[in-house]
């Protein structure tokens, strides 16, 4: 134990305990100061590609393909340094450093960068200074550029909390602080940006689109909650494919397989613009033209993508992009790289070289029949992405980010009018200050941080439209601001848009085309809910808007017009003078009238006739009298029903009924009695006589008129309105209140005709010339026929032709009655007078 101590301590004498391992990381460009800023930037796009053998340590990745829109990056951040350092109103006295890195756009790299600025990577220069204690990290790192590089470095130096402020990240994951406690943006997260594009898209009434998206965690994350917000607003994906600028080829056919073969006419692309780039390449190759495209911020003002597009394969295409800025002074800073050879010589030579399609002779990189470069060429005759100001909005948020870190070391360094340089710098109380920060530019842009280290989200709405010569314009249509309410953050200028193919005409694309007024949608089966076919709305159902997904039952009042959608009133039906069938049944009542009173007339004109004289005269001018109000009572059933007609018509109807039935069996009584008068010993006539006449009807008519009343008093009929005999019609009618009330007046009635029908057939043989029996049996046989038939016809008799059936039966009674009855007497008093005498009435008939 003894002898391992000695050996350890010998060791640690011989060589420090804390050393770095591995080849140290440089930056590209650096340069000292009192307080250090990091800056990590994919400098190059790509790296070389090699094959690990694992027989011996990998050498440090081979960066190829400048990137000129990162080396812009780089330069805004430069500027924004400079400019701070030059200031006397903010940090007075102080000066910022930087330290720049190239990722290369390698997440492997990302790490060994961030481990770098966290760290540090310098050996202690002083032989009494021990090692592994020199503050060598950065109090805040600009970049990167990528939201998936973000993540692996702000997990990195989120446990240091070293401030990471980001220009165009978009990922809404990177609002999580729980894994990026130090991560903050310049830039709006995409759960707004996503949310946007969804609500463009339900603007324009696109219901079935395509997607095509980033494979990373930008497009990844952004497409998502694009299709949450898109089911919550009605809109449908067809397809939603991943892409990636490294896919193999055979995986690269199959996404433009799938665009050619889908129906949607919009496509919404979440592509970062390296991958922008290869996808229209591809477009291009296949000349997929006709599509609406809908970008995002990452593409959609990128003059680089609009360059490519010689196909026109985007001409009219709509998206969101960062709202423009200008920062005074920064484009001519940035066009000046010269100071740039004293910083970083390896860097300005590639650039260089790059910029001018020249060599140096010192290059080794150069090769071919490129001319020689002098180092003094003209940058004022360049046209190429690097001297294109356009994404000057994404270098005013990298502008912002120095400066939120600039004012945020201000308040803690308590600068006034100089700086307190004996406070010791803490990275965890820097970003505290920074997530406080509140400021504006010397632009007047305001610059804050909300709770998840993200800005207010406001976009632009940009329109693609070509001009003459072929150059896109990217016009600027509308805005949106997620800080407003719902329906006020979309907000389209008056501006004319140009559309796919250079059309003025709003794409149509949805699945099926909109359910007109009428329809309603059915979903087809096993698709999506924007697949639907259009069924015609019910009988008595209505859709007064289009796309409806019920068709509403209209009131019972009304009824479904021919269109299916309004409804209209019903029309109301019942029995009235003006149709020709109650013209005809009025008429027939009027006419039985007048007939009933010519009768009556005959009687009284020959009253002391003996044929009438014969036959009663007092009852049959009652009857007549009882006839009259029949007919006429049938004149209560016509026209529209009300509760006085309701209960007029039935209880008129039932006890002017009875009073002529009564009358009828009053006289079928006195014949019976008169020949049983005639027997020897009988004295039934004294039994008999007018006084028990009349009270016999009126005995018989209380009963009906008892009846009525308790039908009248515990439910009488009322009108009422059925909705049920015909779908498209009111039938207004009575109902009859209490059915056996209805019906007991009905047999009431039939028991009498019956009564009077068995005794007047009794007496029909009976020996005499005039035996009125014979006549009374068939009235009553008629009646009884009537009304027995009556009851089925009513039953079965639809609307106002159940009233009919009743009108005509009490009219086709009232006539046998009459008929029967009289008519034979007026006919003998009228055309036969010779047979209206005494002795003829007197005769008795041959015997059989």
């Amino acid at each position: 134990m003894y002898m391992l101590l000695s050996i350890m301590i010998f060791a640690s004498a011989e060589e420090p305990v804390c050393r770095q391992r591995g080849n140290p990381e440089n930056p590209q460009l650096s340069k000292d100061g009192d307080i250090m800023l990091g800056g990590i930037f994919s400098l190059h796009s790509s790296w070389k590609d090699r094959q690990d053998t694992y027989m011996h340590k990998p050498l440090p990745l081979q960066c190829i393909s400048l990137n000129f829109r990162e080396f812009q990056f780089t330069q805004a951040m430069l500027f924004a340094i400079e400019e701070i350092n030059n200031s006397t109103d903010l940090l007075p006295g102080i000066s910022l450093g930087y330290k720049i890195y190239d990722t290369c756009g390698s997440v492997a790299k990302s790490v060994r960068v961030a481990l770098a600025l966290a760290n540090g990577n310098e050996v202690a220069s002083a032989p009494s200074e021990a090692p592994c204690t020199r503050l060598a990290q950065v109090q805040a790192v600009m970049g990167e550029t990528s939201s998936s590089p973000c993540m692996v470095i702000a997990t990195v130096i989120g446990p240091f909390h070293i401030p990471m402020i980001s220009h165009f990240a978009t990922c809404a994951c990177l609002s999580d602080k729980t894994k990026y406690p130090s991560f903050l943006r310049t830039i709006p997260s995409d759960y707004y940006q996503s949310r946007a594009l969804a609500q463009l898209v339900k603007h324009f009434g696109w219901t079935w689109v395509g997607a095509i998206r980033t494979n990373a965690d930008y497009g990844n994350n952004g497409m998502a909650t694009f299709i949450e917000t898109a089911h919550q607003l009605g809109i449908c994906l067809e397809y939603s494919v991943p892409f990636f600028r490294t896919d193999p080829p055979e995986k690269i056919q199959k996404t433009i397989d799938i665009i050619k073969a889908s129906t949607a006419k919009v496509i919404v692309a979440f592509l970062s613009h390296m991958d922008m780039d290869v996808l229209l390449h591809e477009l291009s190759h296949h000349n997929l033209t006709g599509y609406q495209w809908v970008g995002s911020e990452a593409w959609i003002f990128d003059p680089q993508i609009a360059a490519m597009d010689r196909h026109h394969i985007l001409d009219g295409a709509i998206g969101l992009s960062i709202p423009k800025a200008h920062v005074s002074g920064m484009r001519e800073f940035m066009l000046d790289v010269k100071p740039l050879s004293s910083s970083s010589n390896e860097m300005f030579t590639e650039f260089w070289e790059t910029l001018f399609s020249c060599k140096f002779n010192q290059s080794k990189s150069s090769e071919g029949n490129q001319r020689e470069c002098t180092g003094h060429e003209d940058l004022t005759g360049v046209q190429n992405s690097f001297t294109d100001m356009s994404l000057m909005p994404i270098f005013n948020n990298i502008y912002k980010g120095v400066y939120a870190v600039a004012h945020a070391l201000h308040n803690f360094l308590s600068c006034n009018k100089t700086c307190d340089n004996k406070v010791q710098l803490d990275p965890f109380t820097i970003l505290q200050h920074i997530k406080k920060i509140q400021f504006k530019t010397k632009e007047g842009d305001e610059v804050y941080f909300n709770e998840n280290g993200d800005p207010a989200a406001k976009y632009e709405i940009i329109n693609w439209q070509p001009t003459e010569n072929g150059i896109v314009d990217f016009v600027t249509v509308g805005l949106y601001d997620a800080s407003l309410p719902a329906e006020k953050q979309l907000n389209l200028q008056n501006k004319p848009l140009i559309w796919a193919q250079n059309s003025k005409q709003v794409p149509l694309s949805v699945c099926s085309e909109k359910c007109p007024l009428g329809t309603r949608k059915v979903l087809q089966k096993g698709k999506p809910v924007c697949c639907y076919d259009c069924l015609r709305c019910a009988e008595g159902e209505i859709s007064n808007i289009t796309d409806s997904i019920t068709c509403v039952r209209c009131h019972p009042e009304f009824w479904s017009n021919e269109r299916r959608d309004a409804c209209v009133k019903k029309e109301a039906e019942f029995l009235s003078y003006e149709e020709i069938m109650g013209a005809l049944l009025t008429a027939a009542s009027l006419f039985g009238t007048c007939a009933t009173a010519v009768v009556a007339f005959i009687f009284f004109r020959y009253r002391k006739t003996p044929i009438v004289r014969a036959n009663n005269s007092e009852l049959s001018f009652l009857l007549l009298f009882s006839l009259t109000l029949c007919f006429l009572c049938s004149l209560t059933f016509i026209g529209r029903p009300s509760e006085w007609s309701c209960m007029l018509r039935h209880t008129a109807f039932g006890i002017t009924f009875v009073l002529c039935i009564s009358c009828v069996l009053g006289k079928t009584i006195v014949v019976l009695m008169a020949f049983r008068a005639t027997l020897p010993g009988s004295n039934m006539m004294k039994w008999f006589g007018p006084v028990q006449q009349r009270l016999s009807v009126l005995a018989f008519t209380l009963i009906q008129v008892i009846i009525c009343i308790l039908w009248l008093t515990i439910s009488p009929p009322f009108p009422f309105k059925n909705f049920k005999e015909f779908k498209d019609k009111i039938i207004l009618e009575c109902a009859l209140g209490s059915a056996i009330g209805f019906w007991a007046v009905l047999g009431y009635i039939g028991l009498l005709a019956m009564l009077c029908f068995i005794l007047a057939f009794l007496a029909r043989k009976l020996p005499d010339n005039f035996n009125e029996a014979k006549f009374i049996t068939f009235s009553m046989l008629i009646f009884c026929a009537v009304w027995i038939t009556f009851i089925p016809a009513y039953v079965s008799s639809p609307g106002k032709f159940s009233v009919a059936v009743e009108i005509f039966a009490i009219l086709a009674s009232s006539f046998g009655l009459l008929i029967c009855i009289f008519i034979p007497k007026c006919y003998i008093i009228l055309l036969k007078p010779e047979k209206n005498t005494k002795k003829n009435m007197m005769g008795k008939g041959a015997p059989k």
